[in-house]
């Protein structure tokens, strides 16, 4: 099922999001005193990627809308896979979006010894023990899906036993694996999750924010409903699989009998052509198949952030996707179709050759240079002109001339007229060649001074425009050419004995090393985001930076396939 379609790319309504329906009724109600307070928690062991943006926006854009509070929470309970480095990115991922949470940072960690004090009151209900089992006797105790599960033998241990066994373990005195505390709830039930569930182990692993100070952490499912507690928290909004938790949840807040959050599931952002699992990620990055959590081949927030992805194309293309109960697969052509309407407005034009091929235009005089005015962006008047350097010899794209040109080849041939950008009209009149290989090294033309701007003041008219710059005064770049990751649409749909890396895009980057620019950007700055005419939108690299260098990643082609789809829908309608 794919995402809907706006009815208009300039028309858009956000769809409809349940949860507002939900928050409305409770402010109706009096529920929580007309109080709305949400939260953003990410476990920091990895970097943020598209997914947690519709999180992040979903969480804090209800804060803001209701005029309530969003906390900004790491549920660190996982010291083996946690680092300050990720926590400062997630931090920065935030700030990138736009979103303030102010002085409500927290951390799971702050409540280690609450938590601990929770679990206690637990085993003095009669409602936790500290279970002994190895960890595939707890598996194996466990049961299937169909069969129920069996008590453990260390079930009917005394509360005292348990109370002792439970000190002694955050003493220290065991080793990681001898001893775990669980639920008491029941091995029969429908829900797995429900079996008696691990709520603390022992790991011995120093924790990046409190050191050696605890050799046993709380479980994921026990922290996060009581940090959500704690907090005040009133909406807890996370994604559709932890549906199967809600129970788990709602257990342990009712047996402790505290403030009790309402948790909401939604669809997560499934996204085509490429993959959002957390594990597979650190998959890519690990075996090398990219260059880091920053490729901007990759859905990272930071990934995108560094192709040249804007935080206001991406909040758009989270409300264009709306906030549903059911999975869907969102077509990437959405999230490309934001950052083009928007660099549509805000980005300059400029003129870049990728793969040149050197224009001598024979007439023109050698020693002349002309000053020729072009529009830095037809959609913002207030963006003025600039000045570009036209001379005698040229470069223009290697695509842009063909020797036997096909019927619907608009561009330069042998004899063939052709409108420069901004220029003038030429004429192919000679076709320079490698002797040893038969390519194309040069084109001789002849230039029409009277067509000065583009136009023949005969009324005569070409089919083709051309954008070119002066060789004498181009810039050389680098460019480095994205596409798709992955060649299957859905790349986590494999097949039986492959892995979703067999569908990994050969042709994902392409690095070209002797592109020629217009000499204005010289003062372009990293992250800086422009027009290439006739080519796409390209940034400034903001990690590859030196004094000489000029590196370009491309954002988007001009391409808009979701124009197109939101066309075709349109004509069968």
């Amino acid at each position: 099922m794919k995402s809907p379609a706006p009815k208009n790319a300039n028309e858009f309504t956000a769809p409809p999001n349940f949860i507002k329906h939900i928050i409305d009724e409770d402010i109706k109600a009096g529920k929580n005193d007309g109080r709305i307070h949400t939260r953003f928690p990410p476990e920091p062991n990895g970097y943020l990627h598209i997914g947690h943006a519709k999180s992040i926006c979903l969480n804090f854009g209800l804060a803001e809308e209701y005029r309530g509070l969003c906390n900004l929470r790491f549920d660190d309970t996982d010291p083996a896979k946690e680092e300050v480095e990720y926590v400062e990115s997630i931090k920065q991922d935030v700030r990138w979006l736009g979103f303030d949470w102010q002085d409500r940072q927290y951390h799971a960690s702050d409540y280690f010894e609450q938590l601990f004090e929770f679990a206690i009151q637990l085993i003095k209900k009669g409602k936790a023990y500290v279970d002994s089992l190895s960890s595939d006797q707890i598996r194996e105790y466990r049961g299937t899906l169909t069969q129920p599960g069996k008590n453990s033998p260390y079930r009917a241990r005394t509360i005292e036993e348990n109370l002792d066994l439970f000190e002694r373990m955050r003493a220290g005195e065991y080793d990681e694996g001898e001893h775990v505390l669980r639920a008491k709830i029941d091995m029969a039930s429908p829900n797995m999750l429900m079996r008696d569930p691990t709520l603390y182990r022992i790991k011995k692993v120093p924790h990046y924010r409190t050191g050696g100070m605890w050799v046993i952490y709380p479980m994921y499912d026990f922290t996060h409903c009581l940090s959500d507690s704690i907090e005040g928290i009133t909406h807890s909004i996370c994604t559709l699989e932890f549906e199967i938790n809600r129970e788990l949840y709602d257990w342990v807040l009712d047996q402790l009998e505290v403030y009790h959050p309402q948790q909401i599931e939604f669809a997560r952002l499934n996204l085509n052509y490429t993959v959002l699992s957390k594990r597979k990620l650190i998959r890519l990055v690990e075996e090398g198949h990219v260059n880091g959590w920053d490729d901007p081949r990759i859905p990272t927030l930071s990934g995108l952030r560094r192709r040249g992805y804007t935080p206001e194309s991406i909040r758009n293309f989270c409300e264009r996707i709306g906030v549903a109960k059911a999975d869907s697969m969102v077509d990437i052509a959405l999230l490309e179709y934001c950052i083009r309407e928007q660099l549509n407005k805000i980005a300059p034009r400029v003129m870049g050759v990728l793969r040149p091929l050197k224009v001598i235009i024979d007439n023109y005089p050698a020693d002349k240079v002309e000053e020729l005015g072009a529009i830095n962006n037809p959609e913002d008047p207030d963006m003025g002109t600039r000045k570009i350097p036209f001379s005698r010899e040229l470069y223009i794209e290697q695509d842009d001339f063909m020797e036997e040109p096909p019927k619907k080849f608009f561009r330069l041939a042998p004899g063939r007229e052709v409108r420069l950008r901004y220029a003038y009209f030429i004429t192919c009149v000679d076709v320079v060649k490698d002797s040893a290989t038969g390519e194309v090294t040069a084109l001789h033309c002849t230039y029409d001074p009277q067509t000065r701007g583009g136009d023949a003041p005969d009324g005569r008219k070409v089919k083709g425009t051309l954008h070119w710059v002066s060789a004498s005064h181009a810039l050389s770049a680098q460019v480095r050419l994205y596409e798709h990751l992955f060649v299957k649409e859905n790349p986590n749909a494999v097949k039986e004995g492959k892995d979703f890396t067999a569908y990994i895009n050969p042709n994902s980057l392409e690095i070209l090393t002797n592109c020629m620019v217009e000499p204005g950007l010289a003062a372009a700055r990293p992250g800086d985001r422009y027009q290439f005419e006739r080519l796409g939108y390209f940034s400034v690299d903001t990690k590859d930076v030196g004094p000489e260098s000029l590196v370009f990643n491309r954002i988007v082609t001009l391409r808009d396939t979701w124009a197109k789809i939101l066309k075709a829908q349109q004509q069968k309608k």
